[in-house]
């Protein structure tokens, strides 16, 4: 009779709590560090905000604007009067986009959510699968083409295989639509023409990151199947399938957890490229305005959203971590 293992949820908890106490000051730090940088940028947010009609105000004008604005104030009155508000719920107003910095967020997260969580789970699958078949037969042509191409696409930066998948799949086979959300022809967003324009920005994001899991997988299952109880295992006779997937893949994959997190923070990078080579309605066309106009109360929101989502993805690779490998612990 077999006893079913529980989930560790009270050290779950604990570091949960730990990580979140944690993520105070850096979230402070780092919103800080945004109204400083932009405060030394030689931009005018009023200029930004005014566009061609600030050109011919008169300086009253303007000054009236800034007051309005908040921008003539000293930066540690910006930045608290910000936090103070943030922390009541209220981001502000983006100054860039005429509208609540919520709803600018909660407007174009979704697309981005999307995206970036589809890319990601292509990256892990396929990465994982192809790392698989490759550990199992080292030095064949499968592990040669694909390490190859790995050490390829780890060079290639994530707009210029967006360009180069726009020109051959929807400019040379035009299979496939180069951008956007939907049809040009179309006012009507659907799951079918939102499922058409989201393969080639997820693909593309995805085999971005793809290598990373391919290279880490190869090398972890290839080490797990030179171990003493790999070759015990199969010395008993064990079939090769219960050796790779029951025994050589768990330990294998230990180190591909760490890398779920370490990844969060290039997959964000390479989720706004892609995002502006398909205009793909996410958070980069907001993050770019954002930081041309000096829009402090957008690009805070903005980064404090970016800092939390690599926070989060840290603490989700050490909590599987810790559930793949009990002598680990959540402890530490």
């Amino acid at each position: 009779m077999t006893t079913r293992r529980t989930l560790p949820w009270g050290p779950m908890a604990r570091m949960t709590g730990r990580r979140a106490l944690f993520a105070v000051p850096v979230l402070l730090v780092v919103t800080f560090g945004v109204f400083a940088v932009a405060a030394a940028s030689p931009f005018d947010p009023v200029k930004a905000y005014a566009g061609t009609a600030g050109l011919t105000s008169s300086q009253a004008n303007l000054d009236q604007l800034r007051a309005n604005l908040g921008a003539d104030q000293p930066l540690v009155a910006r930045w608290w009067d910000w936090l103070t508000s943030a922390l009541t719920g209220d981001l502000g107003d983006s100054s860039v986009m005429r509208q609540p910095v919520a709803d600018v967020i909660v407007e174009r997260l979704g697309w981005s959510t999307l995206l970036a969580a589809t890319a990601f789970l292509l990256a892990i699958l396929l990465g994982t699968a192809l790392g698989v078949l490759a550990a199992r037969r080292p030095g064949g042509w499968l592990d040669r083409c694909a390490s190859s191409a790995a050490y390829t696409l780890e060079a290639a930066p994530a707009f210029w295989l967006g360009l180069l998948a726009i020109w051959f799949f929807a400019l040379k086979l035009g299979v496939l639509p180069a951008g956007g959300l939907t049809d040009t022809d179309s006012d009507v967003i659907t799951l079918g023409q939102v499922a058409s324009h989201l393969v080639l920005p997820a693909a593309v994001l995805g085999v971005s990151q793809l290598p990373w899991f391919f290279l880490y997988v190869r090398q972890g299952v290839g080490d797990a199947l030179e171990e003493d109880p790999v070759r015990g295992a199969r010395a008993r006779g064990t079939s090769e399938r219960t050796v790779l997937f029951g025994h050589a893949l768990r330990s294998g994959m230990l180190p591909m957890l760490t890398l779920v997190g370490s990844r969060v923070p290039e997959l964000i990078t390479g989720a706004l490229l892609i995002e502006t080579v398909f205009s793909w309605p996410g958070i980069a066309a907001a993050t770019v305005q954002a930081a041309l106009a000096v829009d402090f109360p957008l690009l805070a929101a903005l980064t404090v959203l970016a800092t939390a989502a690599v926070l989060a993805g840290n603490l989700l690779s050490d909590l599987l971590y810790g559930l793949a490998d009990p002598r680990v612990g959540f402890d530490g």
